[in-house]
């Protein structure tokens, strides 16, 4: 069942979802990530090194997806939530759910694969489109702001990193919301 929205949430999440506000809060929220860019001032890129069908993914999404028996993410900071739920990689969806006030997720409670499409990687790994899937996979909050943004940058960011190369991850699939 989804959660009671306040009218204030509903209003934020069309006021957010005009092109122009995005556009806005998104070259103002770039502006506050210095040093994430490459030299040239674009975002890293790193080309796969073996062929699809021989790697090994991990999704990682913003949406404030974890287990129900996971906490779930602070919906009280106004600057958010910084920390990561792992989701083991044979969780059924029907034990997940979305904790996030930011964004209109009634589609994404109906349908996790919207925002989490674990059953359809799941779907290419037993085809062989790719080589397979990580052990874990990763739930972020996603609206990360303020003192939250070096937390998510200097700690968050790297643990999970570590996590991936750890596990033999290839590539990540990210899905925001």
């Amino acid at each position: 069942m989804a959660e009671e929205r306040t009218l204030f949430e509903r209003l934020s999440n069309r006021f957010f979802a005009i092109p122009a506000v995005a556009q806005f809060w998104a070259r103002l929220s770039a502006g506050r990530t210095q040093g994430l860019l490459d030299a040239a001032g674009g975002i890293p890129f790193a080309p796969l090194r073996k062929p699809l069908g021989r790697c090994r993914a991990a999704l990682l999404t913003t949406a404030g997806v974890h287990r129900r028996d996971q906490p779930p993410f602070d919906m009280q900071n106004p600057d958010g939530d910084a920390s990561f739920r792992e989701i083991p990689n044979r969780t059924p969806l029907a034990e997940l759910m979305i904790t996030h006030k930011y964004y209109d997720h009634t589609d994404a409670d109906r349908d996790l694969n919207v925002v989490f499409p674990l059953a359809h990687f799941q779907d290419l790994a037993g085809r062989g489109v790719i080589g397979g899937l990580a052990t874990y996979h990763f739930g972020f909050m996603g609206h990360i702001d303020g003192p939250q943004l070096p937390i998510l940058v200097e700690q968050t960011a790297r643990t999970v990193a570590a996590n991936l190369r750890r596990d033999g991850v290839d590539f990540a699939f990210l899905t925001p919301a």
